[in-house]
């Protein structure tokens, strides 16, 4: 019961001081509010990020020659890496699910008065499985069109509108670089994926790049899948040392191949994502402190102007720990108003930003009770010393205030 006449007592109180209490309870509604906002941009960035590096492909290995090192002076000259390289890895090597041979080139594409340079990749059909891609309508080329050396073609879904705006590209022949090809697919739209740019690539069988295009007899890329049940790095590793045997790479030389692991890719951008979650976490965070610092000048002012009342209630019988609670509670009910104030405007900016900007947001329930969690622990500490100060005021000093 005495407890419950506190709580009344300290509730009257911030009352009585509406404007006051306000202005206190504004830097906890800011410090909560910037802080749900931040986290909420930070887990959005994160989540993006991994969304953006989960659609190229999981679990995957790239092999690509490393540039010539002479006299320290890297040149554009690559090392080879050739077919061969490929089969014997898919053949020799376990753990391997799927694997692609790539070469790219930018071309000239044409079809009637439309023209454009594009990056032109000559793959297998394992491709489009390892790095995810999907048919917006068509078929994927086939074995037996990389066996023959068929001119088929497959288009990304922004180049396909820019060669034929709205109309149907199915069976309709464009020219690369002045060769005939036909188009049998469109890939599905999926945004810039880095330097592979998907959307405005033109697809082709390797062999057909390689041999009727280009004129080349080595590869720029093996891309490979690797099967989940084993471990990658181990994989890895049993790729170098078979890639290095072939090559007759000596033991203190450097590969004349690099392969870069996806899971590691996708390790250092989580880490890059949380790292910049926290940071904008702390920067707000920093607002709450300040908004700290306010309710103990507030709440100091109060103690001073209520002096003589708390002389009063000392020397008519109340304890010192009832004084300090009073006190407390009213700093807590402060920041805990202030927090859940704080919650809703932080999550009605989080909101905004996502409908009227290009960054997403992710609103999180632990990112809401920590603010919450965060304000009222903000009241208690930044509380406690002028209730403190109260308590122990000396009764017949607090009588004789004015």
């Amino acid at each position: 019961m005495l407890y419950l006449i506190i709580f009344k007592v300290a509730l009257k109180s911030i009352c009585a001081n509406k404007l006051r209490t306000a202005l206190a309870m504004l830097g906890i509604i800011i410090g909560t509010a910037a802080v749900i906002s931040m986290l909420s941009i930070g887990s959005g960035a994160q989540e993006q990020v991994m969304k953006n590096v989960n659609s190229i492909g999981t679990n995957l290995l790239g092999i690509r020659p490393r540039r010539r090192n002479r006299s320290g002076v890297r040149t554009q000259n690559l090392q080879k890496l050739s077919l061969s390289d490929a089969k014997t890895i898919l053949n020799d090597i376990n753990g391997i699910k799927m694997l692609a041979p790539v070469v790219s080139e930018t071309a000239q594409i044409k079809y009637y008065e439309k023209n454009i340079p594009a990056n032109v990749i000559g793959t297998s059909n394992t491709y489009f499985s390892i790095k995810n891609h999907s048919l917006d309508y068509g078929r994927f080329f086939n074995d037996r069109d990389a066996e023959a050396s068929v001119q088929v073609a497959i288009l990304g879904n922004e180049l396909k509108d820019f060669l034929f705006s709205e109309s149907d590209p199915l069976g309709a022949y464009i020219k690369v670089n002045g060769v005939n090809f036909k188009v049998i697919g469109v890939l599905t739209a999926k945004g810039d994926k880095g330097h592979d740019k998907p959307d405005e690539s033109l697809y082709i069988p390797y062999t057909t790049a390689m041999n009727k295009l280009f004129g080349l007899d080595d590869l720029h890329e093996i891309v490979i899948m690797g099967d989940e049940k084993f471990d990658l790095s181990k994989v890895e590793n049993s790729i170098e040392e078979l890639l290095r045997d072939r090559h007759n790479i000596k033991p203190e030389a450097e590969s004349d191949f690099r392969i870069f692991n996806q899971a590691e890719l996708i390790q250092a951008a989580n880490k890059v994502s949380k790292t910049f979650t926290l940071l904008l976490g702390s920067i707000a965070g920093i607002s709450l402190v300040v908004g700290g610092i306010g309710i103990m000048n507030i709440m100091l002012v109060t103690v001073s102007e209520r002096t003589r009342e708390i002389g009063v209630r000392i020397a008519i019988g109340a304890r010192r720990v009832d004084i300090l609670i009073q006190f407390l509670l009213e700093s807590i009910l402060i920041c805990s108003v202030g927090g859940v104030l704080g919650v809703l405007f932080g999550i009605g900016i989080a909101e905004f930003i996502s409908i009227f900007t290009k960054y997403s947001s992710v609103i999180q329930l632990w990112s809401v009770l920590l603010s919450l969690l965060v304000s009222v622990s903000v009241g208690t500490f930044f509380g406690y010393y002028p209730a403190r100060r109260a308590a122990f005021l000396n009764p017949i000093d607090a009588l004789r205030h004015e």
